[in-house]
Formats: structure tokens, C-alpha cells, sequence
């Protein structure tokens, strides 16, 4: 990504530890892909992406995100983004991912050559 914006393919791999009930916890791991029409080093614009998320006993959820948010703070880039499940574990439920993301390389790369990529956290809430 570059300081300007432009199309751009966003894709990732996630690990979660999902809460299946009090005191209860469940290994999953999401992928997601997609596009942003208008994607650059301090906001993802309208994202049109896809995660399925599958979980440690088999099952799996596609949410489609359709809708986000973009705040840079102190150069993290925290992205909330929100859809629902279309199809399989929550199907017809909302999701809300939000991922504090930090360059890979020097935020200066972003006047230059631009971000390759990035690495963080992400949240995943299905549900709420």
C-alpha cells in the first residue's frame, strides 16, 4: 500500500481462541480475502472480503464483510470491519473483526516504495 489509495487485494491468516461457553474455550483459525477499491497506508476503504473461519470441532462459518472503519493511531492501523455470517455456524448473524495491524516495515516505506504487508491482532465477534 501507498500513500495514495488504489485498488488493493487483502489477504490473511488468522488464529482465534473462541469462547463456546463460560469458562470454555475452542481453537479456530480464519482466512480471509478480498478486495478494497480504495486501500492506502491509513485507511482500507470499503472492503468487499470474505473469511471462513474454521473451527477446532469440524465446523465452519463464510462471513462476508461488506462495511468498515479505519483509525491510525501512533502508527498502528486498527480496521473494524463488520458483515454477517452467510453461511454455516451463525448463519444470518452479524461479525464484527477488529485488527490493530503494525507495518512491517518503517512508516517512511509509505512515502517510498510502499507497505507490503502488515501483522497485529484481531477480534473476532460473531453475534454481537
Amino acid at each position: 500500500m501507498t500513500l495514495l489509495p488504489r485498488p488493493t487485494h487483502v489477504q490473511t491468516h488468522a488464529s482465534y481462541t473462541c469462547g463456546v461457553g463460560p469458562g470454555r474455550t475452542v481453537p479456530a483459525t480464519g482466512d480471509l480475502d478480498g478486495k478494497s477499491p480504495s486501500a492506502s497506508c491509513i485507511t482500507v476503504n470499503s472492503p468487499r472480503l470474505k473469511e471462513v473461519v474454521h473451527y477446532g470441532d469440524g465446523k465452519q462459518s463464510s462471513i462476508a464483510y461488506d462495511s468498515s472503519t479505519t483509525v491510525r493511531v501512533a502508527g498502528v492501523l486498527v480496521v473494524r470491519m463488520s458483515g454477517r455470517v452467510v453461511e454455516g455456524r451463525g448463519e444470518g448473524l452479524t461479525a464484527h473483526r477488529t485488527v490493530a495491524a503494525l507495518p512491517g516495515e518503517l512508516p517512511t516505506s509509505c512515502l517510498l516504495s510502499g507497505l507490503e504487508g502488515s501483522s497485529g491482532e484481531a477480534q473476532l465477534e460473531i453475534g454481537s
